[in-house]
């Protein structure tokens, strides 16, 4: 059983396939599966290293490069959560989803953690409210004000679920440092020309500006087959995709989907919500679908990467909305507040809107941000007098950005016989996000909600009898990471390492399918996989083409022996040893940046500290040197400019 080091360090075990105190290298004959012992859960051993965040650009010119997007802070913290990394509060019973641990307050102590602009902040930024919540200032009593007249609160289900503190807030306090209204950029004006053909395929398309790399469009991919990957009773499901990309169009120089790579998706708005918007607003049914000119002053939406600038298309209300706009995965933001502010007719929601973009009510807003997930129907719920215009509300809601989907098989080989056709197909797998909604039930994210509806609907037409491929589902799609250091560093020989928690196995699926065209993968690939529960969440069981139980270690976190990812790395000391002394020997790694990804990477140090008989700076400095030559490859599902699964909000 692993012990920790007084210094901190946890020493490797002592096994069959691994002996700590050993630094010879020595090349596995026979690696079975390890059986790792069960240990004491209530108590996590920390780890601490540096976010493994990858910028890169491709070795082919012609390559479209995808910019890198911002994590959504609500992905973010649900892997967190999923990894064990959040300490959730039992009292008060309000749960909230910011620290890690406790984080002293004081503008000087949130200086030196946010920094001044270091990259190395931007994490830690998107876990706190960014606002300032340090520097709130007090209410304080008006004293020429003789009546003291108390705020009344929203009586409804949606205002509750905000768990707001007010304070002695009322409607004479007064309030200093409020945001100013935001500029309205987005505007609407009618087609006068009848002689220009609009035809909008709201439901199954994005309109022609949502480009990803102009100027080619979304490819609208045929769903060819799905199934569900997990078990009835598994916490999350997980679904496989099959998407026709036969007739993906071609693209300068070589670009092509790559074993590693990723798919960009772009997932619209769930349509009752955006219908619920619609009501709220009070946006009359007969101008929804109708078309319109829609002017910008500036900026890059409605499309995804275009040019900043202003711009005159012609659209409909319900496709801006559908599929421009961000409905539900970014935490409020004080000019959303503030316009809601703005048109509240009720006295009371109008001075705690202005009370949430005042520098008094800094804390509450920083709470409503890092607290349970909010939408913007929920909010127009919660201060039901408040009706912003619809160009307003557009003018500040956040871009509705793709979501990106490792590959999870080897796309140069895999086609299905169409008659004499061979049909090019492209896999996937996706796991659905759910957290709870003010009313009771789940919400579910944009990307992974919309695929699990596509899912559904091709497995219940498969289980009628009925052949899905009559449906015509398609998912629109773009051909997207192909040089991101998964793709990069795969290679056809060397012996290597596979590490992936959850859906982050997934691309290591083709990487095992592709070796499997030049050779025997027995010694030459070893998978470690983490899980919940074998019998619920393990995906792709029995489908890599081998005898996994010869190449591959399941770990469960939750079922069997209750272990992590990172135990089995330190019980496979010899074998990371022997990896990081071969001249092509590698190590990948896949899944959540924190908790497992971490614990991963602490536990390789660990080995390095063990074998190498070295300190805990020159373990570090060794696997950081192992970096920058391709041996230990490690990407992060949190960041969306990686691939294995992103957010999905």
């Amino acid at each position: 059983m692993p012990h920790l080091h007084p210094e901190g360090h946890t020493c490797c075990p002592e096994t069959t396939t691994s002996h700590p105190h050993d630094p010879i290298p020595l090349e596995p004959k026979d690696t079975p599966q390890v059986v790792l012992p069960a240990i004491d859960t209530s108590q996590s051993s920390e780890s601490s290293s540096n976010s493994i965040i990858y910028s890169y650009t491709s070795s082919n010119p012609d390559s479209p490069q995808t910019p890198a997007t911002d994590p959504l802070v609500d992905d973010l913290l649900e892997e967190l959560k999923d990894e064990g990394t959040i300490e959730t509060a039992q009292d008060p019973p309000r749960e909230r989803r910011t620290s890690f641990k406790p984080i002293p307050s004081g503008p000087e102590v949130v200086k030196k953690i946010l920094g001044e602009g270091e990259p190395n902040a931007r994490l830690i930024d998107k876990a706190c409210c960014g606002e300032g919540c340090c520097k709130l200032q007090a209410l304080e009593e008006d004293p020429e004000s003789k009546d003291h007249l108390p705020v009344v609160a929203p009586d409804n289900d949606a205002f509750r679920s905000l768990g707001l503190r007010l304070g002695a807030l009322s409607l004479d306090s007064k309030l200093t440092k409020t945001l100013e209204l935001p500029p309205q950029v987005v505007s609407f004006a009618p087609l006068t020309d009848s002689s220009i053909s609009f035809e909008s395929h709201v439901q199954k398309q994005p309109p022609n500006f949502v480009t990803p790399h102009p100027p080619y469009q979304v490819f609208p991919a045929k769903v060819h087959h799905t199934r569900e990957l997990t078990k009835p009773g598994a916490e999350k499901k997980t679904y496989h995709f099959d998407l026709d990309v036969t007739d993906y169009p071609e693209e300068s120089g070589t670009v092509d989907f790559v074993v590693g790579g990723a798919v960009g998706i772009c997932a619209p708005n769930d349509a009752g919500v955006v219908d619920e918007l619609f009501d709220l607003l009070g946006v009359l049914r007969h101008v929804r679908d109708k078309p319109t000119v829609l002017k910008t002053t500036g900026g890059r939406w409605p499309t995804i990467w275009g040019d900043e600038m202003p711009r005159e298309l012609i659209t409909t209300r319900r496709e801006l909305l559908t599929w421009c706009s961000d409905l539900q995965s970014y935490p409020p933001t004080k000019p959303l507040l503030r316009l809601l502010a703005e048109f509240a007719d009720a006295p009371n929601e109008k001075q705690i809107l202005l009370y949430l973009s005042s520098a008094q009510g800094q804390a509450a807003f920083c709470d409503l941000r890092t607290g349970p997930h909010l939408t913007i129907t929920q909010l127009l719920h919660a201060f039901p007098s408040s009706k912003p215009p619809l160009p307003r509300l557009l003018s500040v809601l956040s871009t509705l950005m793709p979501r990106f989907y490792s590959l999870s098989q080897d796309p140069l080989i895999s086609c299905r016989r169409d008659g004499s056709q061979c049909r090019r197909l492209i896999e996937m797998a996706v796991t659905v996000h759910e957290t709870p909604n003010w009313r009771g039930g789940p919400r579910k994210g944009v990307g992974s909600g919309f695929l699990e509806r596509v899912a559904q609907r091709s497995i219940a037409a498969t289980e009628q009898g009925v052949d899905p491929l009559s449906l015509d589902l398609r998912v629109p799609m773009f051909r997207g990471l192909m040089a991101n250091p998964l793709a990069r560093q795969f290679c056809m020989d060397g012996p290597m390492m596979l590490v992936g928690s959850g859906v982050g196995i997934a691309p290591f699926r083709g990487f095992v399918h592709r070796r499997l065209m030049s050779e025997n993968v027995t010694n030459k690939v070893w998978v470690v996989q983490g899980i919940r529960d074998s019998l619920l969440d393990e995906i792709y069981s029995g489908d890599w083409g081998v005898e996994e139980d010869k190449i591959k270690t399941i770990v469960q976190s939750r079922g069997g022996t209750h272990q992590y990812v990172q135990d089995a790395v330190r019980h496979q000391a010899d074998l990371v040893w022997y990896l990081f002394n071969t001249l092509d020997g590698r190590i990948f790694v896949c899944g959540s940046q924190k908790g497992m990804g971490e614990g991963v990477e602490q536990a390789i140090v660990d080995v390095v500290i063990d074998k190498g008989n070295l300190n805990c700076e020159a373990a570090a400095a060794f696997l950081e040197g192992k970096k920058r030559e391709g041996q230990y490859i490690a990407v992060s599902s949190l960041l969306r400019i990686t691939l294995c699964h992103v957010f999905d909000g």
